[in-house]
C-alpha cells in the first residue's frame, strides 16, 4: 500500500501521479488534501511520514508547491528516508542508493511529463544494497541514539 498527499501547491500533480499509480496497479490511498483551498504542508506530510514509519504504508509520495516543506516533515519520523527530487537521476539515485521510501517533488517546479518520468524511474530502481546499506544502517544508529526509534 501506497499513500500520497500534497498541499494545494501540489494537488494538481498529486493526482496525475496518483493517475500513474493507477495505471500500473499500485494501490494508493490519498490523504489529502482534495481541493485547491489553502493549507499547511504540515497537516498532510506528517500523515505520510507517520503511516511510512510505523510501517502502515510501504511507501509514499508528497507534493508541495516546491517540495522543501514536505520533505522536512516527512523526515521527522524514524525510519523514514524522504527524498526531494528535481529530476529523473534524483529520483533514481534516491532508491538506488538511498533506498527512499518516500519521494517528494515540487508542483510548481516540475512539468508534469517529467514529474511522471521521476516516478516511474523511482518505482522501477532497485536499492543497490553493498556500500550503501552500510550507510543506511549508520543513519538507523543515529536514530537510535536520538532515541527516534
Amino acid at each position: 500500500m501506497f499513500v500520497i498527499a500534497s498541499d494545494h501547491g501540489g494537488l494538481e500533480l498529486k493526482e496525475e501521479i496518483k493517475k500513474l499509480l493507477a495505471e500500473r496497479g499500485i494501490q494508493v490511498e490519498d490523504l489529502g488534501t482534495n481541493n485547491g483551498d489553502s493549507v499547511d504542508y504540515p497537516d498532510f506530510g506528517q500523515q505520510v511520514g507517520r503511516r511510512v514509519s510505523e510501517g502502515s504504508a510501504e511507501k509514499g509520495i508528497l507534493v508541495c508547491g516546491t517540495g522543501i516543506g514536505m520533505s522536512i516533515v516527512a523526515n521527522k519520523f524514524p525510519h523514514v528516508r524522504a527524498a526531494l527530487a528535481t529530476d529523473v537521476f534524483m529520483a533514481t539515485m534516491a532508491k538506488e542508493h538511498n533506498n527512499a521510501n518516500i519521494l517528494v517533488l515540487g508542483g510548481r517546479v516540475l512539468e508534469t511529463p517529467v514529474a511522471r518520468q521521476m516516478v516511474a524511474a523511482w518505482l522501477d530502481t532497485e536499492f543497490a544494497g553493498g556500500r550503501h546499506q552500510n550507510r543506511l544502517d549508520k543513519i538507523a544508529a543515529l536514530e537510535s541514539e536520538l532515541k527516534l526509534q
